[in-house]
């Protein structure tokens, strides 16, 4: 089997997903600076420049985090991520867009893309979305996630946060 390349490429008609660079931290952190976008979020305060920055630096150390470019202005609009890969399954998450690009086809557009690009190498797709977070889990739902189980993470803080985890099987 081919090893999976966490962070290629991927373009499409709205959206180019790119790896993510150093470089890109302000751009992002502009993108991401909207108070509205994580008030469902487990981390509603992530447009904080400093909780931001440890988000960031642990997109960037996970070797699997994309710059989410809107292809007719070039700006960087969001960024989403591959996570724990195991050997027949990964993880899509710590995705955000700004809200101007919210209401589905610009989601739709990114994660199609993901999953086409993970289904190259994986059965399954995750996604792990805080438990109140209603917005992300409708646009899991609305892109075919279905429901799995109900867990708990430890939070970089340290926090117990409540998931539900969603996933999409390869139809082949």
């Amino acid at each position: 089997m081919i090893a999976f390349d966490l962070q290629p490429t991927l373009t499409g008609e709205l959206l180019e997903l790119r790896p993510l660079r150093l470089d890109d931290f302000e751009a992002l952190y502009r993108a991401a600076s909207d108070p509205l976008i994580w008030e469902q979020h487990p981390e509603p305060t992530r447009h904080q420049r400093d909780v931001f920055q440890r988000y960031f630096d642990s997109a960037i150390e996970s070797k699997g985090a994309f710059a989410v470019v809107d292809r007719k202005s070039g700006k960087i609009i969001g960024s989403s991520c591959y996570w724990n890969l195991e050997e027949n399954e990964v993880e899509i998450g710590w995705t955000f867009l700004e809200r101007a690009y919210w209401g589905g086809e610009y989601n739709r557009e990114m994660k199609r893309l993901m999953l086409d690009h993970a289904f190259r190498f994986v059965e399954r797709v995750v996604f792990v979305v805080g438990e109140d977070n209603l917005r992300s889990r409708k646009a899991v739902e609305k892109i075919g996630g279905k429901l799995l189980r109900s867990v708990e993470r430890t939070a970089p803080d340290g926090t117990i946060r409540r998931n539900v985890v969603y996933a999409i099987t390869a139809t082949r």
